[in-house]
């Protein structure tokens, strides 16, 4: 190992969503920061690759409203630091069988079918499920933000390294020593975000975390069905698992995607989806979204982290406080990031979230 050591004032261990945003809080706050993410800058091994996901305000439950109002805020600010365009308001119609917990300040809950029509002419919602309406809600370019928050941890004076697997890390009289390869890192914290990875990087995690293989499919751009005002972001509630929509909102091609498939080991390479699991997707996409050509662009999978009840766990850890753990974002996480690096932020500089109790740390007994 090479003895070159580098000191900073917080490493971050995991450079997807969380990682980034965290690296680009930290550093507009003049902290000297050293990302390190094992694998390459656009790699597709973790949770936070792909050029689309969804945003909603209408959440299952009030304590996430002022949390979701803060990733609303925080990607607002960052399309202003970038001048790039980040997120586009299409609505969102969630349905489901029997009563929905989803809320927000402005959702509509709808039982009317000629009501769903008129929000979202191109759904074709199951006959006697609800529906919930959010009208803020949208997409987000997923690849660019990614992008832009690496930029603004860059410009900032951030060093983000790539490629460089971390061995180990230890703690110390003055913090946090962490080893790789070419050197010896040390910082007062350090800020742990390495997602799928969580429950074998921390002991205390694996009884509380699973990682889902999950499968999207993406079809042509620019077709009417899948577009606003035709389509917005939509799901649909099924006993297999949920479906999810994101619109061509930016000549990306409609997404779908199925919530619930594989347990998967993350040190395996995600296995990309199979013909009949192509053939599924294409299928129900068909079924709700008809007129769309279901020629597949694109079929992937990637990796979700759940919990049971899909809180994130986020905090310092208990027995030890100089490392931050930023964890189990259940399949809803991307959203959040902003709002999540400035949390983390807040956390490194010793000021209290107690709005995050919720889905701190201390709430699961870690």
């Amino acid at each position: 190992m090479s003895s070159l050591v580098t000191t900073a004032d917080v490493i971050i261990i995991g450079l997807g969503v969380h990682g980034s945003a965290s690296a680009a809080s930290l550093a507009r706050r003049g902290k000297r920061v050293v990302a390190i993410e094992q694998f390459g800058e656009r790699h597709t091994r973790g949770s936070s690759h792909g050029r689309t996901r969804m945003i909603r305000r209408a959440y299952p439950n009030p304590v996430w409203n002022d949390f979701v109002a803060q990733a609303y805020d925080a990607w607002g600010a960052l399309e202003r630091e970038t001048g790039h365009t980040l997120f586009h308001r299409t609505g969102g119609l969630y349905a489901h069988r029997g009563e929905s917990q989803l809320q927000s300040p402005r959702s509509e809950v709808v039982h009317d079918p000629a009501r769903m029509a008129e929000l979202m002419p191109a759904l074709r919602v199951p006959a006697g499920y609800g529906a919930v309406y959010d009208p803020d809600a949208g997409v987000l370019e997923a690849e660019y933000a990614l992008g832009a928050l690496r930029s603004v941890a860059r410009r900032h004076g951030a060093e983000l390294r790539f490629d460089e697997p971390v061995i180990g890390w230890d703690s110390t009289a003055h913090g946090v020593e962490v080893r790789t390869a070419t050197g010896i890192f040390r910082a007062p914290r350090i800020v742990v975000s390495v997602g799928s990875w969580a429950a074998q990087t921390f002991s205390q995690l694996a009884p509380l975390l699973e990682v889902w293989r999950i499968l999207t499919l993406s079809v042509a751009p620019g077709q009417r069905a899948g577009m606003p005002p035709q389509l917005g972001a939509f799901s649909i509630d099924r006993p297999e698992g949920l479906m999810f929509g994101i619109p061509d909102a930016a000549g990306n091609g409609l997404k779908i995607g199925v919530d619930a498939s594989d347990v998967w080991d993350p040190n395996v390479p995600v296995a990309p989806p199979r013909a009949d699991e192509i053939a599924m997707m294409r299928d129900l996409m068909a079924t709700r979204v008809p007129g769309i050509d279901t020629t597949p662009a694109e079929a992937t999978a990637c990796l979700y982290t759940m919990t049971e009840d899909k809180r994130f766990i986020i905090g310092p850890l208990a027995d030890a406080p100089d490392v931050v753990v930023v964890s189990a974002c259940s399949g809803h996480g991307f959203k959040f990031g902003g709002a999540v690096g400035n949390a983390v932020a807040d956390i490194v500089e010793g000021t209290p979230r107690e709005d995050l109790d919720f889905i701190s740390t201390s709430r699961r007994g870690i």
